[in-house]
């Protein structure tokens, strides 16, 4: 398979204008261990969102630890390459994954080959953000609302009705799937190679409905090219705030956004996880962080140790009975 390999080096006072509004404490004397090379693994190319979070948290360990984190993009299988490459580096908190719902919950069930155990290879440090899905129809499909979408699926035979998402298993043919449990229709799935055929499918009408991430679909839902039913985040997202939740549309369980999080190799000592978790969590909520991460697409969802634990837990169940329901088998 191929990889690419991407690594930069983050130091904030190099960063015209990015550094954070003001320096972390310093860590205590000797609670961190010395090495020469301290890592994020990000499991998606440069220039991305998984990037651009990858980058604020290595600045805010940069500036926390006065010492500098890299960002390494490693790309392939879902995310399994880099959390293969975190889950067998030394666990002394130098290496960290900035993992996804997929490498932490997911993949494990929809992947035969996995060199990793997603629950035992690692340990939670922190939650960073999130990105909602958004369910889009083109202007000539016949519903405006979610619950109109959703009569129209019922008066139809099972499967008449098609919806597109970038690839099989990735969060948006999971939301979708989710959702399809939740009202009792079954649409057939489209699965694209590539967002931007089908985003150019969606918006010639050759495909009529879709579910994916929110943000390149902004500017197609602003513009009327493209019409949005529901986001799938627990609320209203903070860039689309007159698009509805499907939460708030008769499915009040309803959430299935992707997010990220922080991890350290499992056996990594539980003084430096909370300490990593602390100065993440801070940093995250500072208002350049933010700022950052809403630009990039997603929101700051801050979280420690124990709150990213409780996250993967409940996330495990959710999608575990998903991914049965819609008889997705490991590939």
């Amino acid at each position: 398979m191929a990889k690419t390999i991407h690594r930069r080096a983050v130091i904030a006072t190099a960063i015209a204008g990015g550094a954070l509004a003001a320096p972390m404490p310093g860590w205590a004397k000797g609670s961190y261990p010395t090495h020469k090379t301290r890592r994020i693994v990000v499991p998606f190319a440069a220039g991305g969102t998984a990037d651009c979070l990858g980058r604020v948290v290595a600045q805010i360990l940069t500036e926390s630890m006065s010492s500098t984190f890299v960002t390494e993009n490693w790309t392939g299988a879902g995310g399994n390459l880099s959390a293969e490459i975190v889950a067998k580096a030394p666990p002394d908190g130098q290496t960290l994954l900035l993992g996804t719902v997929g490498t932490a919950v997911t993949n494990q069930y929809l992947y035969k080959n996995i060199s990793y155990d997603s629950e035992w290879s690692f340990a939670p440090v922190a939650l960073v953000a999130e990105v909602t899905n958004v369910l889009v129809v083109h202007p000539t499909f016949p519903a405006s609302t979610l619950k109109e979408l959703v009569e129209h699926c019922q008066g139809q035979r099972p499967g008449k009705v098609s919806y597109a998402s970038p690839g099989a298993a990735g969060i948006g043919h999971l939301a979708m799937e989710y959702l399809q449990s939740q009202a009792g229709v079954r649409l057939r799935h489209v699965a694209y190679g590539s967002r931007s055929e089908m985003i150019r499918d969606l918006l010639t009408g050759h495909i009529l409905v879709a579910m994916d991430n929110l943000p390149p679909y902004l500017r197609h839902i602003r513009s009327g090219a493209l019409r949005a039913l529901g986001v799938s985040s627990a609320g209203r997202w903070f860039a689309a705030p007159d698009v509805p939740s499907i939460a708030e549309q008769g499915y009040p369980d309803f959430e299935a956004a992707l997010w990220w999080y922080i991890a350290a190799p499992a056996g990594t000592r539980l003084e430096v996880v909370k300490q990593l978790s602390g100065e993440i969590v801070k940093g995250i909520k500072s208002e350049t962080a933010i700022r950052k991460i809403r630009e990039s697409g997603a929101l700051e969802r801050p979280g420690t140790t124990e709150d990213l634990a409780k996250h993967i837990t409940a996330e495990r169940i959710k999608w575990k009975q998903v991914i049965e329901a819609a008889k997705l088998e490991p590939q």
